[in-house]
């Protein structure tokens, strides 16, 4: 694997890593994902100890919405990529004490195949993470926990106190134009806004 860069985002602790394809008259090869690079580059130290024990497809319409949805007990970290089509990653801040809580970013990861590179998105926990879809799109992700039903919850994209200031405002304007014909979950459509899940007891579970 070779990784080409690390970005940290507005949520600082939100990266993008940009791994090399390499290209030929045939396609590309890529190799998306080596734990000893994981382990041991030197710009990758914020993914140390860190072990993947469970990995997901998920395939997505467009119009789609998704999330935002966190996990503890135990906590699961995502490494998210697009495999084909363009997702718009969405990640908030749901630590209590964070100077950021409740402050969403959203991240373009279109996948062309013929760029000489594709990106992960790590999400740590202590983040709610969903995306939404322009187009038919393939997604995977790496997840550091393995699913725990009984130990999940979400914030609604849609809840009315979100701060989305750190977002990119043709992002914002893309997602609001995109939820007049939204496909969405029950579920992730009457998820909680940010002041139900402060009052929530749970979310002594996730303290900056």
């Amino acid at each position: 694997m070779k990784i080409i860069s690390v970005t940290s985002l507005r949520l600082p602790e939100i990266k993008i890593i940009r791994f090399s394809r390499f290209l030929d008259s045939r396609g590309y090869f890529a190799e998306p994902y080596r734990w000893s690079d994981f382990e041991n580059h030197p710009l990758m130290g914020f993914m140390k100890g860190i072990k993947f024990l469970q990995q997901n497809e998920s395939f997505s319409q467009k119009n789609v919405v998704r999330g935002l949805h966190f996990q503890w007990n135990p906590y699961m970290g995502k490494l998210v990529r697009t495999i084909q089509g363009n997702m718009f990653d969405m990640v908030c801040d749901i630590r209590k004490g964070s100077a950021t809580f409740g402050k969403i970013i959203v991240v373009d990861m279109q996948s062309i195949s013929l760029t000489p590179y594709s990106e992960w998105i790590w999400v740590p926990p202590g983040f709610a993470h969903g995306n939404f879809f322009t187009q038919p799109t393939t997604i995977e992700y790496l997840c550091s926990g393995e699913y725990s039903p009984g130990c999940e919850a979400g914030i609604s994209p849609f809840a009315p106190d979100i701060d989305w200031s750190f977002c990119d405002k043709s992002l914002l304007q893309l997602f609001n134009d995109l939820q007049k014909n939204a496909i969405v979950s029950d579920k992730d459509k009457n998820g909680l806004s940010l002041m139900d899940w402060v009052d929530d007891s749970r979310s002594e579970n996730f303290i900056y």
